[in-house]
C-alpha cells in the first residue's frame, strides 16, 4: 500500500480569514443639526439674491425743498416760541415697491439742542413716485441755554439760520401683495438754512438710513 504522506508539504499556511468592515457608526445629532443649518443659508441666500435680481431695489432719496420760521420769539426767561414751517419731499425711484409709513417724527435741532417737534399722518407711497410733506414743528416755550440763545439771536437777525432737521418712520415695503416687517427709516438733513423771504432757499439733500 503507498505511503501518501509523503505527498504532503511540509509546512501548511492556511489562507487568511476575509477581513470585516468596522461596522460605521450613524452621524450624531449635532452634525446633522450643522448640515440643515448650512443648507438653510445656502437656500435663503441664493433666495435673497434671486429677489433682489428681479426687484432691482433703489435707495430712498429725501431733500428739503422749503424751510421758513414764522410767530419766533424769545422770551425773558430764555423760552423759544416758533413755528417752523418745512417740506420735504420723498422720492420713491423704485419700479416694483411702494411704501407704507406708519409713524413719522420729525425734529429740528439747533446748536445741538432741540428746539421744536412734529408728527405726520401714515399715508403710502406708490412705486416711482414723489411726495410732499409738509411739516409745522413748534416751539413752545422751549427752554434753551443762555449760548444757544446768543446764537440764536444773532443768526435770527442775521437772516441766516443753520437747522439740523430728523425725520424717523417706521415704514414697510410693498412688493406686488406682499407686505415686509417693520423698518425704521432715519432721515437727517444738514445744514437746513434759513433766509430772509427775499433770498431763493437752497434746496437741502439729506442722508437716508434703513
Amino acid at each position: 500500500m503507498a505511503d501518501h504522506s509523503q505527498n504532503k508539504p511540509s509546512s501548511y499556511i492556511p489562507p487568511p480569514l476575509p477581513t470585516r468592515a468596522p461596522p460605521t457608526s450613524p452621524p450624531s445629532p449635532l452634525r446633522c443639526i450643522c448640515l440643515t443649518f448650512l443648507l438653510l443659508i445656502i437656500f435663503f441666500g441664493i433666495t435673497i439674491l434671486i429677489t433682489w435680481l428681479i426687484i432691482r431695489p433703489s435707495p430712498i432719496e429725501y431733500t428739503i425743498e422749503d424751510a421758513k420760521i414764522n410767530n419766533f420769539n424769545i422770551s425773558s426767561n430764555n423760552a423759544l416760541n416758533a413755528t417752523f414751517n418745512l417740506t420735504f419731499m420723498s422720492h420713491n425711484r423704485n419700479h416694483k415697491i411702494g411704501l407704507w409709513y406708519d409713524s413719522i417724527d420729525i425734529t429740528v435741532w439747533y446748536d445741538n439742542q432741540l428746539v421744536a417737534f412734529d408728527e405726520s399722518s401714515p399715508f403710502f407711497q406708490p412705486k416711482k413716485n414723489e411726495t410732499t410733506i409738509n411739516i409745522d414743528a413748534v416751539a413752545q416755550d422751549t427752554p434753551l441755554m443762555t449760548s444757544v440763545v446768543k446764537n440764536l439771536k444773532r443768526d435770527r437777525s442775521s437772516g441766516k439760520v443753520e437747522l439740523v432737521v430728523k425725520l424717523h418712520a417706521r415704514i414697510r415695503f410693498k412688493i406686488g401683495a406682499v407686505k415686509t416687517r417693520h423698518y425704521v427709516m432715519k432721515v437727517e438733513c444738514s445744514p437746513v438754512v434759513h433766509f430772509p423771504p427775499a433770498t431763493a432757499f437752497d434746496r437741502t439733500y439729506c442722508d437716508v438710513d434703513i
